[in-house]
Formats: C-alpha cells, sequence, structure tokens
C-alpha cells in the first residue's frame, strides 16, 4: 500500500460507529449522549464496562487494555498494523473521496491517475501464523494436507481475526490481499471480514484454479465448500464468498475458463442464485448446474457424494506433493 493520505480527513470524515459496526460490534450499551461502553473487542478482557466509545468525538478508550484513540488507533489495534495502514485501509473503503492523495491540479486525467493508482484490495504486508491441525478443522471434514495447502488454521493471536480459522485470501494475481476468520461457535459474525475488504472482487481460490490445467471450473459459495471438493480431487474450484456473481467475477472467470459448473448450496437462495448466475454466464459459457437437495451444501457431503455428482471421470488424485 503506497500514496499519501490525509489522516486529518479520515478522523473527520469515517464515523467510529460505521467501524465498529465493520468489526461486529454491536453489543455495546448506551450509556449517555453518544456514549456506548462493553466488552473490549481489542483484548476481548472480560470486563464488561470497559470498553467506552463516544461517537460526538469519534473516539474510544479502554481503561482495561489502555487502548485508546480515534478510528484510526482503532483499526490498528484491530488489525495489529501501523497508523498508516490502518489509514490506508480506511480510505480503500470509503473510496477515492475520503482522505485521498493531494494534487497540483484538479483536472479530470489527473484525477482519473489519481483513481487507476489506488487498488480496490492491496495485498497484505503481513501473514499470520495459524494452526492447520485445530480441531475445528477436522469436525469440518478438513484433512491437514488440504489445510496446509490452502493456509488455514486457528489464529491465537490478537486482532481482528483472534481465536478464529484464519482463511488466507488471495487475488487474481496469487498476491495475499485479506485474512477472513470463521468463528470456533455462533458467535457474530461468523465470518468476520477486514474493514475495506472488498470481496466482490476477487474469486477464493482462483490464483490456484488457473494453473490447474482445465478450462472447466467449478464455482461454489463458501470458504469450505471449495476446501472440501478440492480434497476430493478437483483443484479447479473457486467460491464467491456469497451467493452472487459480481462483474469482476463475471470477468476473471472469462479470462481462463469456459465451461463452468455451478454447485451452489440447495437451500432457496442457493437455488436461485443458480438459475439467476446461469443465466448471465450463458451467452459466453457453457453452463452445468448441479443442484443438490435442500438443504444440503457442498461441504456437508460425503467425498464420493461430490465425486458422484461432479463426475468422476474428472476427478484428479491430489497428494502431499501437490503444488502450492
Amino acid at each position: 500500500m503506497s500514496g499519501w493520505v490525509s489522516f486529518a480527513d479520515i478522523k473527520r470524515q469515517v464515523p467510529l460507529e460505521e467501524v465498529l459496526r465493520s468489526y461486529g460490534v454491536d453489543w455495546l450499551r448506551h450509556s449517555g449522549p453518544q456514549q456506548y461502553r462493553g466488552r473490549c473487542p481489542i483484548h476481548r478482557g472480560e470486563g464488561t464496562e470497559a470498553f467506552h466509545a463516544n461517537l460526538e468525538r469519534n473516539a474510544f478508550h479502554c481503561f482495561a487494555c489502555g487502548a485508546g484513540g480515534n478510528v484510526l488507533d482503532f483499526v490498528a489495534k484491530m488489525e495489529g498494523c501501523s497508523v498508516r495502514e490502518a489509514a490506508l485501509r480506511l480510505r480503500a473503503s470509503q473510496g477515492p473521496g475520503v482522505g485521498a492523495a493531494r494534487v497540483s491540479s484538479s483536472g479530470p486525467e489527473q484525477r482519473e491517475l489519481v483513481t487507476k493508482k489506488r487498488e480496490l484490495n492491496p495485498p497484505l504486508g503481513f501473514s499470520l501464523k495459524v494452526d492447520g491441525t485445530h480441531p475445528y478443522l477436522a469436525r469440518r471434514a478438513i484433512d491437514p494436507i488440504t489445510a496446509g495447502h490452502f493456509g488455514v488454521g486457528y489464529y491465537g493471536g490478537r486482532g481482528v481475526m483472534s481465536q478464529r480459522i484464519a482463511i488466507p485470501i488471495h487475488d487474481h494475481q496469487g498476491r495475499l490481499v485479506a485474512y477472513c476468520g470463521r468463528a470456533l461457535d455462533d458467535a457474530v459474525p461468523r465470518y468476520r471480514f477486514p474493514v475495506g475488504f472488498q470481496k466482490s472482487q476477487v474469486l477464493f481460490n482462483y490464483h490456484r484454479a488457473w494453473v490447474a490445467g482445465e478450462d472447466r471450473v467449478i464455482v461454489v459459495e463458501g470458504f469450505f465448500d471449495c476446501l472440501r471438493v478440492h480434497q476430493a480431487g478437483f483443484p479447479c474450484v473457486v467460491a464467491l464468498m456469497g451467493a452472487r456473481l459480481s462483474a469482476a467475477q463475471k470477468n476473471l472467470l472469462a479470462d481462463r475458463f469456459s465451461h463452468v459448473v455451478l454447485l451452489l448450496d440447495g437451500d432457496q437462495t442457493g437455488r436461485a442464485a443458480t438459475a439467476q448466475i446461469a443465466r448471465d454466464l450463458a451467452p459466453a459459457f457453457s453452463v452445468k448446474e448441479v443442484l443438490l437437495p435442500p438443504p444440503m451444501q457442498p461441504d456437508q457431503m460425503a467425498t464420493n457424494g461430490i465425486r458422484q455428482v461432479l463426475g468422476e471421470e474428472r476427478r484428479q488424485e491430489i497428494g502431499a506433493n501437490r503444488p502450492i
């Protein structure tokens, strides 16, 4: 991440309330005019009154861990990054008008150049050390080889991914651009994305599917669907990270593949998404719809069941020596 960014503009223009909500902080209790308090989302201590947020002043303070400051300080603490990195992430999440780079000319050519230089999902400058042998992964039928291949595992450090299954997400160039944290229980949100990350611009596992050597790609909804399909012997699989196909994701598919197999969830949402995406892709792709019985999801199927619905003849054996 590079470029000039105005800390003052971001602190003035980005509401602390919006940032708190982006991290799933919705348990704070109203304690006065524009004042809220509750458990600290940074150190996740037991104290239920330690964290204080003043929305009018756009400031926070935790009387237990000592963290405090403005929106930049909050994001820096949650992400474990510098204040400047936090500013760049907030600027990316808010659009080019917030804390944008100053230019000497206000002409359209110069403004267009500044916009083009801004990356929607800039690469991360760090990686997390995770435990790919956590019991949660075994409960989801993810073997250690698959976990290691995808870099998925439990993260016990501090930050927004703390005490969650951290799932690394790469862009089409194979650059690490984000982690998504999956809760181990029914905590809300179940899947936590970092502030500013735009999942509509990315297909999960696309950079690996690109080099799998096939012109057919399997499209699923979620991370664990993707891991289980891959584990069943189908490496050319990508996940939408939802039930919608964006224009950017469609373009990524068109850059590499000509045949698309839709293997979405069997519930009403998945069925509707399958029909809509198939109509959208039909003019440019050969599309096959695999309709699972409701409410079945790919990650809930046995390996043989996945192989059966996708076609045993297309399966590839994937072992410990497969390339990453």
